[in-house]
């Protein structure tokens, strides 16, 4: 499927030459018909010689109506330029094809109607001559420039040869399973409801499927499909496509938006482009200016923040950071015009580079602009490693989608990017192989220094380490589980820390454990309190006699040595296997202890799954 779309000035015979064409006439508008004159967007198909099938898109010809043109004007494959020949070139001619020159519309016939009105071959030779001196140095150079009348269908013949080799010769349109498309028309058909047309890129619809209308975020199901007032079961892309979507009501969608599959694109409210100011536009372009951004059928208003320059002058090219007043969705390559809103001028055109900066850019940083011209002109690997830099640790799905490479594509050179070095892969989380050295050597400082701050500690716990990372759990999993495996740490169930540290104490903290299990010695089951045991070492060599297991904390009260637990567990142990069970007053005299003690182990036994309580008594739970 391909879409061809008119271009030049009001009242040059585009609506006409498109009625005659294809025999419907695409003003629909009642005030289009009564002041014969196109005002909003028009469609239409036509079957050329050699069978194939072309959609229509009509534009408005007057200077009023150019936002309107725009929104058609986006999804084309190629062009015509129509040209009354009893006017020759005319203000609108040239803004029209200043804009299909920066969209880069490359595909085009030119179109002399009303050769019957100027039959004098000498005018239409001159007219010509005008026509081929406009087209100089434009993607239209070199198209074929042919004389039509859409009143006695001179010249139809020829016309429509022309057309069908030009759509023979065009490229076919990507399929990255990724369809969108950009809502031109929106209407509701009795018995029917909600129907929305556009032309359909990146991808196919199929009927039944759930759709996503963005930026709005709404949510729908296609109930049928047309292309050409043709019920179809599934769209290619390239084609004009009216949807009918239920669950969505005519009020609540707009032109402008884009119907896509759940999870396919992420509208946003900042793109980087690269932009070219027209040589007559009427003053330079400064940093901070408000314009209107044209992309797809979007219009929305944005501020520009030019970067690496104060000024733009005519004629210049720049990479802009366009923030933008509401959000909305674009792909890397897409082609946008920009227009002052008052008065209305059409500024210049250009790409989108990145559609998801991550930050707001500082206007004059040489590695900016160097990371935007890799983008713009990069190999696939380049495109990749970019959108890699930009996400961060991300899933392979999100930097594909970043990239807005082939699927199949993306995936290979992925694969030899890892395998040379410039990426590295864990499961399905992928980052640069900067990123990852950049990352494994701040874990590796964090710990250090956590190491340094707390040499009584054992580790660093897990979720302080993933927390000062700001990572999701996925990616800190893998990492860790990574660098756990080639020996850059060491990981336990709730700390981790680096091969090697071990917890030791000064001369003067270790004279001050000593005393202390001197007096765990002297009372090895009634021994001193958690907060005497902290009074007489510190909080922090207590905790660290906790965590090398020299002491063990059986209540928030009670702690004993670890010799002396392990002989009171295996005592009572052995005592159920031969008693059956036993009561708090009898594992008090066991031990010649207090009822505290006692009942402190006890319970912490049970929480342990050694014993279990019966009533007043305890018995082995696996007894």
């Amino acid at each position: 499927m391909r879409v061809i779309g008119t271009a030049g000035h009001v009242d040059h015979g585009k609506s006409t030459l498109i009625a005659a064409l294809t025999g419907v006439h695409p003003d629909r508008l009642k005030e289009e018909k009564e002041r014969e004159m196109t005002i909003d967007l028009g469609f239409g198909w036509l079957c050329l010689p050699d069978g194939q099938e072309i959609g229509i898109v009509d534009v408005p010809g007057h200077r009023d109506f150019i936002e309107n043109m725009l929104a058609g004007i986006g999804g084309i494959d190629a062009v015509m330029l129509v040209i009354a020949a009893d006017e020759g070139v005319m203000p609108q001619t040239r803004e029209h094809l200043a804009i299909i020159d920066l969209l880069q519309v490359r595909a085009g016939v030119v179109v002399l109607t009303k050769i019957d009105l100027a039959a004098d071959p000498a005018w239409l030779d001159l007219v010509e001559t005008d026509v081929r001196t406009c087209l100089q140095d434009t993607v239209l150079a070199d198209a074929p420039i042919l004389r039509v009348s859409s009143h006695t269908k001179e010249g139809f013949p020829e016309l429509t040869r022309n057309l069908s080799v030009l759509m023979q010769d065009l490229p076919a349109r990507a399929d990255l399973g990724r369809p969108r498309l950009p809502i031109d028309r929106v209407f509701s058909m009795p018995g029917f409801g909600t129907v929305v047309t556009g032309t359909l890129t990146n991808g196919t619809f199929s009927s039944g499927k759930e759709v996503t209308i963005l930026p709005s975020g709404i949510s729908g199901r296609i109930r049928g499909l047309q292309v050409h007032n043709r019920k179809v079961d599934n769209t290619s892309p390239g084609s004009r496509t009216a949807l009918n979507i239920s669950g969505v009501n005519m009020d609540q969608v707009l032109r402008g938006e884009v119907v896509t599959y759940p999870g396919q694109y992420q509208p946003t409210q900042r793109v980087d482009v690269h932009f070219r100011l027209l040589p007559d536009v009427s003053s330079p372009l400064h940093h901070h200016t408000q314009v209107k951004l044209f992309l797809g059928t979007a219009e929305i208003i944005t501020n520009i923040r030019l970067l690496g320059a104060e000024v733009l002058n005519p004629g210049e090219t720049a990479w802009l950071q366009l923030d933008l007043q509401q959000p909305i969705v674009a792909m890397r390559g897409d082609r946008f015009i920009l227009r002052r809103p008052s008065p209305g001028e059409t500024l210049g055109g250009g790409m989108v580079v990145d559609p998801q900066p991550k930050k707001r850019h500082k206007r004059f940083e040489p590695q900016v602009i160097r990371a935007l011209e890799r983008l713009a002109q990069g190999s696939p690997s380049d495109v990749l490693l970019q959108a890699s830099l930009a996400l961060g640790p991300s899933s392979v799905e999100d930097v594909i989608i970043r990239s807005q490479l082939d699927r199949p594509e993306a995936e290979n050179i992925l694969q030899e990017m890892v395998n040379g070095g410039s990426l590295v892969r864990l499961e399905n989380v992928i980052m640069a192989a900067g990123q990852w050295t950049a990352l494994k050597d701040s874990v590796l400082a964090k710990l250090a220094q956590y190491h340094q701050n707390y040499p009584l500690r054992r580790g660093m716990p897990r979720e302080e380490l993933k927390s000062r990372h700001k990572l999701s759990p996925q990616v800190f999993n893998l990492l860790v589980a990574r660098m756990s495996q080639e020996g850059f740490l060491v990981e336990r169930p709730g700390w981790i820390m680096l091969p090697g540290h071990i917890i030791g104490f000064s001369p003067k903290q270790q004279n001050l454990v000593n005393h202390l299990m001197s007096v765990f010695i002297t009372n090895p089951f009634s021994p001193p309190s958690v907060k005497e045991c902290q009074a007489e070492v510190g909080e922090d060599v207590f905790n660290a006699l906790l965590e090398l297991g020299d002491l063990i904390a059986v209540s928030q009260e009670v702690v004993f040595r670890k010799v002396d637990f392990d002989t009171m567990q295996a005592r009572l142990h052995q005592f159920l296997r031969e008693k059956g069970q036993v009561s708090l007053a009898e594992v008090r005299d066991l031990f010649s202890t207090s009822r505290k003690y006692a009942q402190a182990l006890l319970e912490y036994l049970d929480s342990i799954g050694l014993t279990i309580r019966n009533g007043d008594v305890r018995k082995l739970r696996n007894a």
